[in-house]
């Protein structure tokens, strides 16, 4: 098989790796892919654009490939699997109207309260002074969010009223015309990426993210500063409560609504004390940086998973995972979420033997690796349990330089 993976982060690095393990796999093309992507060995990558949907149709035809892989919501919710199905082109990824369920969280909502799927109490304001009125009468700790899209930093816990009501403001300001405020849920936050054909779902492993940007889960939200695999957290019985209230009812009101819905559905949820598992928001497409720390636990090939999705055979699966855990920990620039500086020169990634770097924030000058974005270096290490794969994933990091890095130093401190 060839395979071309659109998009240009940690995860498509992590997902063209995880493919080229496959014996089933001869080629993988990225596009536009990052410098991780093209240094990997029988990986190539493509100067076109994620939303060039003509550009990436004329190089699947002209190249023979034979599944296009879809990693980025932006693509998802502009319609890329509408439109190269329509081109006879085999694609892992919802069609456009399944993606809503990430490119609106004001939709995701009405489709959680059709289909009984538990989650937080919520309101959706295309108004500032109704939103703040709506946190006057409910009062804080409170969230605050952006309806469409924010590359995962539209969110906004607020604590105080005071800081609801800033949120509110920010956001508005920042050009988002629709908000949802929702309840804050109490408990701990895990996530399950899971496989769907439209009708079968199954979950891979469960990881959990670590969204803030300060250790002890202080500072603002990012798009994940690391995660770990599997999470203890997600019991036997809390997934087989996942599956039940959440993931099945959840294709099942795609059906109600006539979405075909095949890739990835990735829930990330709220367990609350007493077990209960809440949804927190659904995205399209696998998460980063959780597929990171999943993928390299998997034992059967992706691309099998993957057209069994395409074809709708997922029901004849049968997922083999490694055992033990994986950790992953970030590489930001220094000043991210917030600015940050690009081209940065990144050295002694060739020291690193004990873990996999996968690239995100990258990009080739010549034969020059440098930063190209806030989140630069994902580090993923294996053990045979969580503090192996500490002590294993912190020295490489150390290994790893670049002016301003930033990491966190306790990523998988609830897992210990």
């Amino acid at each position: 098989m060839k395979v071309l993976v659109v998009g240009s982060g940690g995860r498509e690095h992590a997902i063209a790796w995880t493919l080229l393990k496959s014996p089933n796999v001869e080629q993988v093309f990225c596009t536009p892919g990052n410098g991780g992507t093209a240094t990997l060995e029988n990986c190539q990558n493509l100067s076109l654009a994620v939303d060039d949907f003509a550009g990436i149709a004329e190089a699947v035809k002209e190249r023979d490939l034979d599944l296009v892989v879809v990693g980025p919501e932006v693509p998802l919710s502009l319609g890329i699997a509408d439109y190269l199905q329509q081109q006879d082109i085999a694609v892992f990824g919802p069609v456009k109207a399944g993606a809503e369920v990430e490119a609106s969280k004001s939709w995701a909502k009405d489709l959680m309260v059709e289909g009984g799927i538990p989650t937080a109490k919520s309101a959706t304001f295309t108004d500032a002074a109704k939103a703040k009125a709506y946190i006057e009468k409910e009062g804080a700790p409170i969230v605050v969010k952006a309806d469409s899209l924010a590359a995962g930093k539209g969110v906004i816990v607020a604590m105080t009223k005071q800081e609801a009501l800033n949120a509110v403001e920010e956001l508005f300001g920042q050009g988002f015309n629709t908000l949802v405020i929702e309840e804050f849920l109490v408990g701990e936050e895990a996530s399950v990426l899971a496989l769907a054909d439209g009708k079968t779902i199954i979950p891979l492993l469960p990881a959990q993210d670590h969204k803030r940007i300060g250790e002890g889960d202080t500072g603002k939200n990012t798009g994940g500063m690391g995660a770990y695999a599997p999470a203890p957290l997600v019991t036997p019985e809390i997934m087989q409560r996942i599956e039940t209230e959440v993931l099945q009812p959840t294709i099942a009101t795609f059906n109600q609504r006539g979405i075909d819905y095949r890739g990835i559905l990735y829930a990330g949820l709220m367990i609350t004390p007493d077990g209960e598992p809440k949804v927190v928001e659904f995205n399209c497409r696998f998460g980063d940086p959780e597929t990171q720390a999943v993928l390299p636990l998997l034992d059967t090939p992706l691309d099998e998973l993957m057209l069994a999705c395409v074809n709708q055979e997922l029901a004849n699966v049968n997922i083999q995972w490694k055992s033990g855990s994986a950790v992953c920990v970030v590489a930001a620039a220094g000043g991210y979420p917030d600015a940050y500086e690009k081209g940065k020169a990144i050295a002694r990634l060739e020291t690193v033997n004990d873990a996999i770097v996968f690239h995100a924030g990258t990009k080739l000058e010549g034969d020059r690796l440098v930063t190209n974005g806030g989140r630069v270096l994902g580090i993923t290490a294996l053990g045979n349990n969580f503090q192996e794969a500490i002590a294993k994933v912190y020295p490489a990091v150390a290994q790893i330089s670049f002016d301003k890095m930033y990491y966190r130093r306790d990523i998988g401190h609830r897992a210990r």
